[in-house]
């Protein structure tokens, strides 16, 4: 339906899969691919309503236009909240519950899939069929059988207000070496950020903690002063950096003739470090605006003058917006000029770009403050990932996609196109901004455009970039190791391919037979395509994805009940 708005953040959750089976018989391996809707409330209650002609929730891109108008976004959350009511009466088949699409991103934790969304908790999904378990509220799923599942502490808490704080965001992490899951909720009402510390179940990872270390949940984060949109954050072995950006996301934004979505040119960005288990000692550090949705890597650098060494600061990597660009052209809106002036020394060139912070802890009552902030390229880069095992700690590489020229197209709108990958050796990069200093904030240590770095011959250059064949499109790639590898980059880059030239009509359309390909690249020349596995249909252009290895997979915790379809069994249902 062409003629209603439409963002790249909006949409049900589906999910696209390639499983690795390996048969018994042979020990081969057979490649099988499964694509579902993730059978969310809001999505059931969709389809069992015919009668429905739009979505329930509303458009990202009209609570950001700033030509919508204040009647219009009124009525329009109005809709929403009054169908969301509707789903509870006599005759609904499926009651909204949670509005949560679960369009965001995939986690493996603690023997559980979990997809994600900032408007809700996590999903869990059954793999490999990628069948719809339930809602996971931080201690069981809906599905699983577990007769405690109305008791104790959960997300969000039991009172009236749960519903609110129980939202998570569309990034937590887990940390590598203890397996916890970390994350934070981010809501409309004070205190606005709770933190939680979810644990692995597995006996060893819990038999040596201290009492400190045994997990939270719903643990206010004091600071926070107004309703934000956060989309990631970043975690270390030891600290937690929260991003308090000037960007607010506050439906009372409306009472004051603003979008619901706002950025603010002339604010300021504040990273909150605290350790991980303290979220009360909180410092902030300030420096000028900017939008970042996503973190590569946070890891910490300690003094190693005596056996019990001491964490001097926290390094932060990150893809840094100069401002909200993305969530306007992500609905083909153009972005508002400011009503304001901006002093010039707040004033920079649109970009994205990889971005160093490193934090100075404070010491002895001392100040803390940023040693170090400036761009590792000048490329236009998002989407960032690091090899798994190496996450939380001083990764040499990191992986993302080349968004320089990035386009939205009609047929497919509201949905960037990527036509390159870049690998980034930080380590190299860091470095040398630390031999010779760029001007902070605005700074950049390698300044060259894609042509020149394309162009490059050195094979110690620290920027690589895998370009695709004209007319091919990718998504984000995934950082597979090898077993036994020689090196951090040892491994491949999995990732969808789809071929625009011979896959779409001459109005833009896919074909009816349109399909996509998982190509396997090798990630330490960047240049070889190991294998590329024909795909039964197109996988549409998404947002992230994730790695998830045989052992995970085996690991699963038992699920008694699937979701399905309204007016049918829900016991062993796979769902559509």
């Amino acid at each position: 339906d062409r003629s209603r708005d439409a963002h790249w953040f909006d949409g049900d959750g589906m999910l696209s899969g390639v499983l690795f089976r390996r048969l018994e018989d042979s020990g081969n391996i057979q490649p099988e691919f499964t694509n579902r809707f993730i059978l969310t409330d809001v999505y059931l209650s969709a389809k069992s309503s015919p009668r429905l002609t739009r979505p329930i929730l509303p458009s990202i891109a009209t609570l950001v236009n700033p030509q919508e108008s204040l009647f219009g976004n009124i009525t329009c959350l109005s809709r929403t909240f009054a169908l969301v009511l509707r789903s509870h009466l006599p005759g609904s088949q499926k009651p909204i519950k949670k509005i949560s699409v679960a369009n965001t991103a995939i986690y493996f934790h603690d023997g559980r899939a979990l997809a994600t969304c900032e408007s809700g908790p996590p999903m869990r999904i059954k793999l490999p069929e990628l069948a719809t378990v339930g809602w996971y509220n931080g201690k069981t799923a809906e599905g699983e059988g577990d007769q405690t599942l109305d008791k104790g502490p959960v997300f969000g808490g039991w009172g009236p207000l749960g519903w609110f704080r129980e939202w998570v965001t569309a990034h937590p992490k887990v940390d590598p070496n203890t397996k916890e899951l970390i994350l934070y909720h981010n809501t409309f009402i004070p205190p606005f950020l709770n933190y939680s510390i979810i644990q692995s179940s597995h006996p060893s990872m819990n038999s040596d903690r201290s009492s400190d270390s045994l997990g939270m949940l719903n643990r206010p984060v004091p600071g926070i002063t107004s309703a934000k949109m956060m989309h990631d954050f970043g975690v270390s072995e030891s600290y937690t950096v929260i991003m308090d950006l000037p960007l607010s996301l506050d439906p009372l934004n409306l009472v004051k003739n603003r979008p619901v979505i706002d950025y603010n040119a002339k604010g300021r960005s504040r990273f909150g470090l605290f350790p991980r288990y303290r979220p009360q000692d909180i410092q902030w550090f300030e420096t000028n605006a900017c939008c970042i949705f996503h973190t590569a890597n946070t890891w910490q650098t300690d003094s190693r003058k005596s056996s019990n060494s001491e964490i001097n600061s926290v390094n932060m990597l990150c893809c840094r917006m100069t401002s909200a660009f993305l969530i306007y052209g992500a609905g083909n809106i153009a972005a508002p000029t400011p009503t304001y002036d901006v002093p010039s020394k707040l004033q920079e060139e649109e970009q994205c770009r990889l971005y160093y912070y490193e934090f100075q802890l404070p010491k002895d009552g001392s100040k803390g403050n940023i040693l170090n902030q400036w761009a590792l390229a000048a490329i236009p880069m998002e989407f960032p990932t690091v090899r798994g095992d190496l996450f939380m700690s001083a990764a040499r590489y990191v992986y993302g996609c080349y968004v320089g020229s990035t386009t939205s197209g009609a047929a497919l709108r509201s949905a960037f196109k990527i036509h390159s990958l870049v690998k980034v050796d930080v380590k190299t990069l860091i470095a040398k901004g630390k031999r010779n200093p760029p001007t902070p904030i605005k700074g950049c240590v390698d300044v060259r455009d894609i042509d020149a770095i394309l162009a490059s011959n050195d094979p110690q250059d620290p920027i690589k970039v895998f370009k695709l064949p004209v007319g091919h499109c990718t998504q984000e790639p995934r950082f597979v190791p090898r077993a036994n590898g020689m090196s951090e980059d040892d491994g491949w880059l999995v990732t969808y391919v789809f071929n625009e030239t011979t896959q779409l009509l001459a109005n833009g359309e896919p074909k009816e037979n349109a399909h996509s390909e998982l190509w396997i690249i090798d990630a330490k020349s960047m240049e070889n395509v190991v294998a590329k596995i024909c795909l039964p249909q197109r996988v549409p252009y998404g947002f992230h994805g994730n790695w998830i290895s045989e052992d995970e997979i085996a690991e699963q915790k038992p699920v008694e009940t699937l979701r399905s379809w309204p007016r049918s069994d829900f016991k062993k249902s796979n769902g559509p």
